[in-house]
């Protein structure tokens, strides 16, 4: 396949270039210290990334107001003082060719009290089984702080040097619950039709794109389904998606899942090679309705079956999680010829609360 593989041609974003197909997607590290702030770990990780030819590397979530706190470690961008910390991120993947943006994000339910100090919030009051938390519905005038707090946060990652941010609006954190009319039931200017459902995530978009000027990439998580009944369906993600591009997002990464559907978008398990990809059909659809580049993700393993979705037309990027915690250097190694394929066996085995980490690898040592 060699190095002129489709996959290790540049694609621009916005107005960056990115240097190859390939996007570490936003994965929470646990590295961040007890306040937010950022780690030396949490610096190595983002460098051996960029070290290992990732084009696009995304961060972990990054909480915009201490309410959306959503897991232990995680790192804050919801003040001015979490800045210096952030800014050592883009030095260290700067030092390469790659890219780097943060994902910003509130976790609404999907939270806990002890983790967010408060009621966690929601556009309605639907009880959260995994969680198990009753959330409180948040008013109007709470909603435009939201929506403000998104764009400053924007701003944050802006002055700590990072070259775009990503607004998660996936997986039932708060953006993605306003989206889904199981949890978003109210009957104002912000549920209902998915024009209202999809305000709030449109309004930050505009707002970012007004704050931080039109030359800042703004990026979305979007859920192309909750796999919830009641939920939101590929039809609605189609039609957010027309509606982001019309209002100027940059580019798309397609997910899905939700906790509460016990169908998140990180599934265990290897598939075949014909099965890689399990949210990539969603995605070529939303990409056939824009005109902006789309990510394509879901446990894709192995390079023909990447080069294939990209070559076809489906997608432009191919989002990996899984392979790069198993390995921060596969894209040298697929272009350098040395592997076809992630030894990822998906066993979801990674996500731990000492830092993510390959629990195959560490079972070898």
């Amino acid at each position: 396949m060699g190095p002129m593989s489709i996959l290790f041609t540049p694609i621009k974003i916005g107005r960056l270039t990115v240097p190859n197909r390939f996007v570490r997607s936003a994965t929470h590290d646990y590295m961040a210290d007890d306040d937010g702030f950022v780690t030396g770990r949490e610096v190595d990780l983002y460098r051996r990334l960029a070290e290992g030819e990732v084009g696009l590397i995304i961060t972990g979530h990054a909480y915009v107001q201490p309410s959306g706190k959503a897991s232990p470690r995680q790192m804050a961008v919801c003040d001015d003082r979490f800045v210096e910390g952030l800014a050592r991120i883009p030095a260290a993947v700067h030092a390469h060719p790659s890219l780097v943006f943060l994902q910003i994000a509130h976790a609404g339910r999907q939270t806990k009290p002890k983790l967010c100090g408060c009621v966690p919030v929601s556009p309605s009051q639907v009880y959260d089984p995994v969680s198990k938390v009753m959330p409180r519905e948040l008013r109007a005038d709470e909603i435009r702080t939201l929506i403000a707090d998104f764009v400053a946060a924007a701003g944050r990652a802006k002055r700590a040097g990072f070259d775009g941010v990503q607004l998660h609006a996936a997986h039932g954190y708060l953006i993605s619950s306003f989206l889904s009319p199981h949890a978003n039931r109210r009957t104002d200017e912000w549920g209902g039709s998915v024009e209202n459902r999809a305000r709030v995530l449109l309004e930050t978009l505009r707002g970012v794109k007004a704050s931080c000027g039109p030359d800042f990439p703004v990026l979305v998580k979007l859920n192309s389904t909750d796999f919830l009944e009641g939920g939101l369906t590929v039809e609605d993600a189609i039609l957010v998606a027309a509606m982001l591009d019309e209002a100027g997002i940059d580019a798309i990464e397609v997910s899905g899942g939700m906790a509460e559907a016990g169908k998140g978008s990180i599934w265990p398990g290897l598939r075949s090679e014909a099965d890689e990809g399990y949210f990539v059909e969603s995605a070529a659809r939303i990409k056939r309705a824009v005109r902006v580049p789309v990510f394509g993700l879901g446990g894709i393993r192995t390079l023909a079956a990447a080069e294939r979705m990209v070559a076809d037309g489906r997608v432009d990027l191919i989002s990996l999680s899984r392979p790069l915690i198993r390995d921060p250097h596969l894209v040298k190694h697929f272009r350098e010829g040395r592997t076809a394929k992630s030894e990822c066996i998906s066993c979801n085995k990674c996500h731990s609360l000492r830092g993510i980490r390959c629990a195959e690898l560490e079972k070898a040592r």
